[in-house]
C-alpha cells in the first residue's frame, strides 16, 4: 500500500480494530482526540481498516481477520484542542474551536462507502500542531457492521440530543499519518498491555509512551497494541501483522492472553516463532519481550516460565534482542509471576519498565 511509503504515525495513541457495531439505520456522529507526539506543519491523511484485528474476549462476538461489511462514511473532518484533562476529566467532552476544523476527502470526496474489509486512506491535508495538542478526528457515519475499539483509553465521544456523550462506538483511526521524515519506523506490537490500560485515560504514560519519548523525534511510533490480542492472532499473518510488518523496528510482547485463554504451550512457542519469523523476512528489526508478569495459578506459572525460558534461549537466536520484563515487573524471584504493579501495569510500573527497557536498547546500540 502506497500510504506506508510516505506517512508515519504522529500519536503514542493505541489504534486497532476489536469489535463491532451498528448504527441501527441512525446517522451518527462521534469525535476521538490524539495526542499529537511531534509538533510542526505537515500533510496528514487518516488510515482507516474495515477488518477486525484480534479476537476479543472469548471469541465468541469478534474473531481475528473478520472482515467488516461495508459502511457508509458520510463526513470527515479534523480539528485541534489544545488541553485534554486525565481520568476522569478525559470522559468530559472538550470545546473544539469550530474555526479549526479541515474537512477530509476521499479519492477528492467528501464520503465514502467504505467495502468490506477495506483498508483505506484520506487524501492529504496540510496542518499545524504543536507538540502536545490534540487532533479532534470528527466523523459522520452509519452502518451495520462498523469495527470499534472497545478498550480504548482515549477521550471519544458520540454526539446525542443534549451534547456530545462518552461513548465509544464511532470509528478509530488505524493510524494518525504524516509525511514527516523519520531515521526509522518503530511499531509496538501486543496485547492490552502494549496498548497502554492499567494507566489513567489520556494520560500518555504506559510504557511504550515513555520509551518513544525518551528515543526521540528521529523516529516515528507507532502503537498496535490490542486488548485481548495474542500471538495466535498475529501469527496467523492476516490484517493485524500486515500493519506491523510496515515498519523498520518492532517491540513484541504477546503471550499474556495466549495463556489465560488456555493456549497450547507448544502453539504459542510456535506462534511467537512464527512472528519473528515474519517480522525478520521482511527485514524489520525485532526486540522480543518475554511475556510479563499476571499472577497467574500454578499451572499457569510453570507453562510462563517454561515459555519465557523458550524466548530467552531459543528465540534470542532469531531477534537483535530478548528483554526480560520479569525482573522489572514481577513481585520478587521467588514469586516473579506476581505482577508488583498490576497484571496491567500502573504508572509507577510504567516508568520503571520503560526506563529499563530504554537502557537496554541504547546499552545494544540499537535503534542509533
Amino acid at each position: 500500500m502506497d500510504f506506508f511509503k510516505k506517512y508515519v504515525s504522529n500519536t503514542y495513541a493505541g489504534s486497532a480494530n476489536q469489535l463491532y457495531f451498528s448504527t441501527k439505520g441512525e446517522v451518527c456522529v462521534g469525535r476521538v482526540f490524539y495526542k499529537i507526539s511531534v509538533g510542526g506543519e505537515y500533510n496528514y491523511s487518516i488510515l482507516f481498516s474495515n477488518t477486525i484485528d484480534s479476537t476479543y474476549a472469548d471469541g465468541s462476538v469478534s474473531q481475528k481477520n473478520l472482515i467488516c461489511e461495508g459502511w457508509e462514511l458520510l463526513g470527515a473532518r479534523i480539528g485541534k484542542c489544545a488541553q485534554i484533562g486525565k481520568g476522569a476529566e478525559a470522559l468530559k467532552a472538550p470545546e473544539v474551536d469550530e474555526a479549526s476544523f479541515v474537512a477530509l476527502t476521499f479519492g477528492g470526496k467528501l464520503a465514502k462507502s467504505v467495502a468490506r474489509g477495506e483498508l483505506f486512506s484520506s487524501d492529504p491535508v496540510s496542518y499545524s500542531f504543536e507538540k502536545g495538542e490534540y487532533l479532534c478526528l470528527e466523523i459522520t457515519y452509519s452502518g451495520d457492521m462498523i469495527p470499534y475499539h472497545e478498550e480504548s483509553i482515549l477521550p471519544v465521544f458520540v454526539k446525542r440530543e443534549n451534547g456530545w456523550e462518552y461513548c465509544k462506538t464511532m470509528p478509530f483511526a488505524s493510524m494518525v499519518g504524516c509525511d514527516r521524515e523519520v531515521k526509522a519506523r518503530v511499531a509496538y506490537a501486543g496485547d492490552s498491555i502494549t496498548q497502554g490500560i492499567g494507566v489513567p485515560t489520556n494520560s500518555y504514560l504506559f510504557w511504550n509512551a515513555r520509551v518513544s519519548e525518551a528515543l526521540g523525534e528521529e523516529y516515528a511510533f507507532w502503537n498496535l497494541g490490542i486488548g485481548f490480542g495474542r500471538a495466535n492472532d498475529a501469527s496467523s499473518d492476516g490484517a493485524w501483522l500486515y500493519k506491523v510488518k510496515q515498519n523498520d523496528a518492532v517491540v513484541v510482547c504477546y503471550g499474556v492472553n495466549d495463556i489465560c485463554q488456555g493456549m497450547d504451550e507448544e502453539q504459542i512457542k510456535s506462534d511467537l516463532s512464527t512472528i519473528v519469523d515474519k517480522l525478520k523476512e521482511k527485514g524489520c528489526m525485532v526486540i522480543l519481550q518475554t511475556i510479563p508478569p499476571f499472577d497467574y495459578d500454578k499451572e499457569k506459572t510453570e507453562k510462563w516460565l517454561r515459555i519465557n525460558e523458550y524466548i530467552k534461549t531459543t528465540l534470542s537466536k532469531k531477534v537483535d534482542l530478548v528483554f526480560d520484563n520479569t525482573p522489572y515487573l514481577g513481585k520478587s524471584e521467588d514469586e516473579p509471576q506476581v505482577a508488583k504493579y498490576g497484571g496491567h501495569p500502573n504508572e509507577q510500573g510504567c516508568e520503571i519498565w520503560a526506563n529499563a527497557l530504554y537502557n537496554k536498547i541504547c546499552e545494544n546500540e540499537l535503534l542509533k
